[in-house]
């Protein structure tokens, strides 16, 4: 089906954070998990420091618009003396409130030697963490929890990169009892080929929300051109009891980069959600533009949740 305009809505006041209201001194500031705590809007901030270097940090708002009060100093910061495949930063948090253990889990690439993988950790203030360290190896990344178990077991969507030329990047699932342990492997959403907006790499953006119809999954898609990698968002419907089986998938992009802060920064042309929030309907994804700034986009849930459902049903290698 045909779109003719964008599912999201970008926010007036964007970019809403950028690194002119940070409180020390930094490169950017991008790719924030999202959380409700307390009632005010948490972004769990990837901050990159001169050296490159990334750590976390913490920005909250009454609104999530304005007004953020952003931690004096870094919140998270590598810790490569206790875990050394932090060596090289931690980066693209993503946060899931897991109700049956009171804690939000926050899964992270942290970047060792090997390359990227994926580390999680809880916590239930974003004040103190508990590190379960790495829980995927490399490379990995791209990682988020489903709220609920499946059978017993925990879920978490992430994005593995084959090692051979070709083969492509996916979204795969995996299962686990204590979330430290991870097992029943399966590619679930694969990256389509030739000259689709998100052919060849794709990954996870925001955790999966729960709808009636099943669960919300945001993703992104990367194409290559001759001037360089264009990142978009598409959509996909997943079973709300088995969420090994797609329901829908969409064909078209719903979100690309067009404003000037997301085609113009430190990585051109990428908008890169990692955390989306709902109240009364309405979906906020923030996201990071260009590795450079924080932005904000809002859509109808209700919308989201049609567009997909108008969708062709799935095939296997869609």
């Amino acid at each position: 089906m045909a779109t003719t305009h964008e599912l999201f809505h970008r926010h007036p006041d964007n970019p809403i954070l950028s690194v002119e209201d940070w409180p020390y001194a930094a490169n950017s500031v991008f790719n924030a998990a999202v959380a409700i705590v307390d009632g005010k809007t948490v972004l769990l901030v990837r901050v990159e420091d001169f050296r490159g270097i990334s750590h976390l940090t913490v920005a909250k708002s009454v609104d999530g618009i304005h007004n953020w009060e952003i931690d004096r100093e870094p919140t998270l910061k590598p810790d490569p003396v206790n875990y050394p495949e932090e060596i090289w930063g931690i980066e693209d948090p993503r946060a899931t409130w897991l109700e049956e253990l009171q804690v939000w889990a926050v899964t992270y690439t942290a970047f060792s030697g090997g390359g990227p993988l994926v580390s999680l950790a809880t916590t239930t203030d974003f004040r103190n963490f508990t590190r379960l360290g790495p829980v995927m190896p490399p490379e990995d990344k791209d990682a988020a929890l489903f709220p609920v178990r499946f059978k017993g077991l925990w879920a978490m969507l992430h994005r593995p990169v084959a090692r051979l030329p070709d083969m492509g990047s996916h979204v795969w699932l995996s299962f686990s009892p204590n979330l430290k342990h991870w097992g029943e492997h399966q590619e679930l959403i694969h990256a389509r080929s030739g000259g689709w907006w998100d052919a060849n790499k794709i990954g996870l953006s925001a955790p999966p929300m729960a709808t009636k119809e099943g669960w919300l999954v945001l993703y992104h898609g990367v194409r290559t051109t001759a001037s360089g990698s264009i990142y978009r968002l598409g959509l996909v419907l997943l079973d709300l009891e088995n969420p090994s089986r797609v329901i829908r998938r969409s064909e078209e992009w719903v979100f690309g980069p067009k404003a000037s802060y997301e085609r113009e920064g430190d990585v051109d042309d990428v908008v890169f959600p990692c955390g989306w929030t709902e109240k009364n309907g309405t979906i906020f994804m923030y996201y990071g533009a260009a590795d450079s700034c924080i932005a904000l986009a809002t859509a109808k849930m209700s919308e989201l949740v049609d567009f997909l459902l108008k969708c062709p049903p799935y095939k296997p290698g869609d």
